[in-house]
C-alpha cells in the first residue's frame, strides 16, 4: 500500500505543480489532498482495467488515499519551498 503511494508519479507531479504555485503555506495541504485524489483516480482506472500491479491495492483504497496524501504533503512542501527560493 505504501509502495503504491510512493511510486505513483501522478501524486508527485500534481503535488509539485500545485505546491509550487501555492501563494501561502496553508495551501500546501490542499495541494497534497488534490494530488492524493488524482493519484487515487489513476489507480482506480488501472484497477478497473486490470493492469497487473494495481490489482493488489483494490481493497485498500482508503489506506492508499491516506498514504498518498502524506506522500503528496512532502512533495507539495518541496514544491512550495522550491518556488519560494526561485523568487
Amino acid at each position: 500500500m505504501l509502495l503504491a503511494a510512493v511510486l505513483n508519479p501522478v501524486v508527485a507531479l500534481v503535488a509539485l505543480w500545485m505546491g509550487s504555485s501555492a501563494s501561502q503555506w496553508q495551501k500546501v495541504p490542499v495541494a497534497a489532498f488534490a494530488a492524493a485524489l488524482a493519484g487515487w483516480l489513476v489507480l482506480y482506472i488501472a484497477v478497473r482495467l486490470g493492469w497487473g500491479p494495481a490489482i493488489d491495492v483494490r481493497r485498500a483504497s482508503a489506506g492508499v488515499v491516506v498514504a498518498q496524501f502524506l506522500v503528496g504533503l512532502v512533495w507539495a512542501a518541496i514544491g512550495y519551498r522550491w518556488a519560494r527560493r526561485a523568487l
